[in-house]
Formats: C-alpha cells, structure tokens, sequence
C-alpha cells in the first residue's frame, strides 16, 4: 500500500534522514522506534508533507504522490489532497480549544465538504463513540484530561477517512495511567484493518501490536523486521544497545 523510496532530508548543513526506504500492506502496523534525533519524527513530517524531502519518492497504492526531483512544483490545493491521504496524530493534541468534541472531529469534514452536515455528525458522533467518549461529546478540551484529548484528536483524524494513520509519540505527553486508554484505542484499530505508523518509545506496545518494527539510528534504518526479530534476535549492535537502555528505564 505505502512505499517510501530513499527519502533524504537535510536541515542546512545536518543531513536528518540519509537514504529511507521502506514498503507497508494495508492494515499492517508499522512501529518505528530510535533515541531522539534519530529522524522518525522528521520521516512522519515528510510523510504527511509538513516537511519536503530533498530526495526520494511516496507512492500509495502504486501512484507516486512525491518526487523530490519534481517538489517544487506540487502546487497549494495539490497538496491539500496529498496531506489527507495521512492522517496525523501528534504528541500535542492540537484541539482548537474554542471547539467542543464533536466540534473539534467534525470541523475538518465539514470544511472540506466530505458529505452533507449530517452524514459527517453520523460518522463523527460513532467515531466518538469507538474512542469511548459519547459522554464527553459536548466538553471543550480544557475540560477533558491528556488521554481523552487525545482520543478526540485520532477521532477526529480517522473522521478524514486517510488511507495511513500517522502517530507521532501519541503518549508521550500523557502520565504513565492515561497512556494505556489511548495504546488500547490504537490496538483497538488494528482489529479494524486500519493501516498505521507509530512513532513510539512504548517498546511493550511496539512488541504487541505491531506487524513490522524499525529501528532507526542517526538518519538510517539500522534494522527493520517482525517484533520478534527486532526486540528477541537484533543483528544490530545498535539496536541491542538501544533495547537495553530502553528495558532498563522500566
């Protein structure tokens, strides 16, 4: 479904991401691991074009929707169409805090005209209803705690229908009890075929729920596999130095 041919991104001087290759099925789940400054928050913005990659290509389903060769002359609505192929959920949540929740999930489809007003509150109010929040449907963000902003913000991104849903440390923002309601609603989308990308330091998470793990390491994939071949058989000094570090802060 995704493929991401040798994508290079450099900020100045500082080459981020030196050559990134990698493919995705549909509904497999991707989790990309790494010490900070190891690029995985900088391929998720080339992915979702916040960032434009100097090199390489991203294809879906076999049509090219980048070329770094060509980048410059992707025009503004081009590249509305482009960006919601991705859905992106960041560490932040980034609710528009004047909205309440149905509001908030509701906004993008409505703006963008993906269906008369009540086919998109239909499908926002039972995307609510999945994230476990019918409840808290007319709260305002203030009045909801991190776990449960956060659930609204994958509602809100699975309201775009995106072929890709993109994570970016979705708990890392969240105290350790508010991080298993929010891993147990991604799980919950495994079952459901969506096909997604986790930047993730939640190496339980990452072992359980994922089809396919990359290790990333100063720019490069330094390993890529099954959970089980990365977190139980790492080929790379790097990753096992990284894994251990990482189990030890448990």
């Amino acid at each position: 479904m995704l493929e991401v041919k040798n994508i290079k991104k450099s900020f100045g001087k500082t080459e981020v991401l030196k050559g990134i290759s990698f493919s995705l099925e549909k509904g497999e789940v991707l989790s990309i691991i790494g010490s900070s400054g190891s690029g995985k928050t900088t391929l998720l913005r080339c992915l979702n074009f916040l960032e434009f990659a100097e090199e390489g290509s991203i294809l879906i389903n076999g049509e090219e929707l980048y070329d770094g060769a060509t980048r410059k002359n992707i025009n503004e609505s081009e590249l509305r169409e482009k960006r919601l192929r991705f859905g992106m959920v960041f560490q932040n949540f980034n609710l528009f805090p004047q909205y309440n929740v149905l509001e908030n999930v509701m906004l993008a489809p409505k703006l963008l005209k993906k269906g008369t007003e009540e086919e998109i509150k239909r499908k926002a109010l039972a995307l609510i209803d999945r994230v476990g929040l019918s409840d808290k449907m007319k709260n305002y963000p203030c009045q909801l705690s991190g776990g449960q902003q956060q659930r609204v913000a994958i509602a809100r991104a699975l309201c775009m229908n995106p072929d890709i849903l993109c994570f970016d440390e979705p708990t890392s923002a969240l105290d350790p009890e508010l991080t298993g309601e929010v891993l147990k609603v991604i799980k919950g989308l495994k079952d459901s075929d969506s096909t997604m990308i986790v930047v993730t330091h939640e190496m339980e998470f990452a072992k359980n729920v994922s089809d396919k793990v990359i290790f990333m390491a100063d720019g490069i994939i330094e390993e890529v596999g099954t959970p089980e071949e990365v977190f139980d058989h790492p080929k790379s000094e790097k990753t096992r130095a990284f894994l251990n570090k990482s189990l030890e802060s448990f």
